[in-house]
């Protein structure tokens, strides 16, 4: 008979002090890291110090959590449940607004975990959204996992709603079939976050805890490389580089949460969200060739994105050929080389896998890619330059995305940037603050979308 021997590991189950479903785990031990690994295998965020948190987008967090709990105390690591999450535990949470009515708690759990599959395949970055639409009930999308086979889907619904309706065997066969369909409502890349991932995103930025003894003084910031250093104030960025260049006019929405920025020429314009998230699209910049033209091509930075990084595109807008790009040019060769050149004098390490094209930091904590099959289609304005950073490749803390159409001039200076540049980091702080979750809302049944005339998968 084999005895598990205990661990000497603590875990305390918690609610999460914000958001409303979201689970905390706090570590103690001298074996706590046996623990944390555990529950990081499970999809827990590290948010401080020994401190995890499970949220996901079905509100299951406390069924799941109950689930890690067992599978803790099989190891030998001692769980303690508090009772604000044992309450939530017996409670019986139920969808209002769930189409399927006749399924049972347990039913609808498997159908919504399968949607938060998809969710976490998007934000960890293996499967790769093309495009998106409004079907007039509920946003549609198409995408490519980078993973596995690379089997394309078309996906229905959002949030926990949202299930794959089809599967094609090539990324090419299911923008056709798609674009087919959504041709007037199709968008390039993933739709705009729902509230509720916008809240999953909140519950997972750096928490901050009561300390347990007087904190010391705040220490020096460290010296790191630019794409390592902190995001800082964003919008003071913008307003810095307003006041210094007077080409530039300054356009506040009616709500206030978004800052337009329009050069005289009204080619050129950069799109500001103050309240999005450190995950989330804050910077927008666009190209067009006459005011009233279409997109020569569009540049998008996520709100955690470093400032020097920043400066280093606004400079660009401001003295160089910021929307001198010749429209439906094909990407060759020559511009791809002339945008990673600096990349490559750096001895960043180069790799190609099928259509991605991939310059990784000597370190691993930092990467430009290219889309070989989205630079083909310059016209769709996908997104085919991705510069990310973070201590994970699949969980980047920013992320930068290029079009086929971006200047290879551009991109050069930012990468420029990465390899040369420095800039400093603070200890990690609570992220911004976002907007509370919406009721969710029932989408109507997916429609099938045309593929060879076969029915789509349900």
């Amino acid at each position: 008979m084999t005895t598990t021997l205990p661990i000497d590991a603590h875990v305390r189950l918690d609610t999460h002090p914000t958001h409303p479903s979201a689970v905390t785990a706090v570590l103690t031990g001298p074996q706590a890291r046996i623990a944390h690994t555990g529950l990081e295998a499970a999809d827990w965020t590290v948010v401080a110090d020994n401190v995890l948190v499970l949220v996901r987008i079905d509100h299951e967090e406390p069924y799941w959590a109950q689930d890690t709990a067992k599978h803790l105390t099989a190891a030998g690591i001692t769980v303690d449940i508090t009772p604000r999450l044992r309450e939530a535990l017996d409670e019986e949470w139920t969808w209002a607004s769930y189409p399927t009515p006749w399924c049972t708690h347990a039913e609808i759990r498997k159908i919504s975990n399968e949607a938060q599959k998809i969710h976490d395949d998007i934000r960890h970055g293996q499967l790769l959204i093309h495009a998106h639409a409004h079907d007039g009930h509920t946003t549609v999308a198409v995408g490519t996992y980078v993973t596995g086979k690379g089997k394309s889907v078309y996906l229905h619904g959002e949030d926990h709603l949202r299930q794959i309706a089809d599967t094609f065997d090539s990324p090419a066969q299911a923008l056709l079939a798609f674009e087919k369909v959504h041709r007037t409502e199709m968008r390039p890349g993933p739709a705009p976050l729902t509230d509720t991932e916008r809240a999953a995103a909140e519950a997972r930025t750096p928490l901050t805890l009561p300390p347990a003894q007087p904190e010391p003084g705040r220490p020096e910031p460290e010296t790191v490389p630019v794409y390592l250093a902190d995001a800082d104030d964003h919008d003071a960025l913008l307003n810095t580089f307003l006041n210094a260049h007077g080409e530039w006019e300054k356009w506040r929405t009616w709500s206030d949460e978004t800052t337009h920025a329009i050069h005289e020429s009204q080619t050129l314009r950069i799109e500001l969200v103050h309240e999005a998230s450190i995950d989330e699209t804050a910077w927008t910049v666009a190209a067009y060739e006459t005011p009233v033209s279409d997109r020569m091509w569009v540049l998008t930075a996520t709100g955690a994105t470093p400032a020097p990084l920043l400066q280093e595109l606004l400079d660009h807008l401001a003295y160089g050929d910021g929307w001198d790009t010749a429209v439906g040019a094909p990407v060759d060769e020559k511009t791809v080389t002339a945008a990673t050149q600096p990349l490559s004098e750096a001895g960043w390490k180069h790799s190609v896998d099928g259509r991605w094209i991939r310059w990784t930091s000597p370190a691993r904590d930092a990467s430009v890619q290219f889309d070989a099959f989205t630079a083909q289609h310059p016209s769709h304005n996908l997104a085919t330059w991705t510069i990310s950073a973070g201590p994970h490749p699949d969980r980047p803390t920013w992320t930068l995305t290029a079009s086929p159409n971006t200047p290879s001039s551009l991109l050069a200076d930012l990468t420029e940037n990465l390899v040369h540049e420095a800039g400093t980091r603070q200890r990690l702080t609570a992220g911004r603050q976002r907007h509370p979750p919406r009721a969710s809302e029932a989408p109507a049944p997916a429609p099938a979308i045309p593929r060879n005339q076969t029915t789509p998968r349900r």
